[in-house]
């Protein structure tokens, strides 16, 4: 198997941390592509029509997009259950939140870095802002049950997701007024497949 990857995507680093956490390195190839929304590196847009990364290419060359398909085709490869199915709703809302907190965070850098500083809007940036916000707020006073369960992919989600906002939104300082979501990320950040993943340029 193959993984379209780049380092710096949060939605890459939720599969390549379940990678690690499972040992599923030897059988798979990274190939390291680097692509924007404006340049779409040619490798991505073979495997996956919408250009967009990751995508798994299977043994059989089919190709498998988006990062909560490819997660769970992991999971269930793997056996490593981080989608049990007793709360399976639960994960999956959660995951579903971090993803949002990704494409803001992520729409907000393609804003400031790929647009001219003329041609950038403030006020679409800062509504991107306040949606990772009111989920930063909802996670702090733990208003999902997954994130105090065991392991699972919802909260390997939430950690790539904060990860993203340290690395390319740190100024905006996402902890201050959280200081639960704070601790319970500097728990996470204990775990060997995050502290491998964290992302570079």
């Amino acid at each position: 198997m193959k993984l379209v990857y780049s380092p710096p995507s949060p939605f890459v680093r939720k599969v390549t941390t379940l990678i690690h956490h499972v040992g599923l390195n030897d059988r798979i190839e990274l190939i390291n592509v680097k692509t924007t929304a404006l340049s779409v590196a040619e490798k991505a847009r073979a495997a996956n029509p919408l250009g967009k990364i990751p995508v798994m290419i299977l043994e059989d060359g089919k190709s498998m997009f988006d990062s909560r398909v490819i997660t769970r085709y992991l999971d269930e490869l793997a056996g490593s259950n981080l989608y049990p199915k007793h709360n399976i709703y639960d994960i999956l809302t959660l995951e579903a939140l971090a993803d949002g907190i990704m494409e803001s965070a992520v729409s907000i850098t393609y804003e400031s870095k790929l647009r001219p500083k003329n041609e950038q809007s403030e006020s679409w940036m800062d509504a991107q802002w306040s949606k990772v916000v009111h989920a930063v707020k909802a996670l702090n006073d733990r208003k999902f049950q997954a994130m105090d369960e065991e392991l699972n992919m919802g909260q390997i989600a939430v950690a790539c997701s904060l990860g993203y906002l340290d690395f390319r939104h740190d100024g905006r300082q996402w902890r201050n007024g959280n200081s639960n979501l704070a601790s319970w990320y500097e728990g996470m950040m204990k775990l060997p497949a995050l502290i491998k993943t964290i992302p570079t340029d």
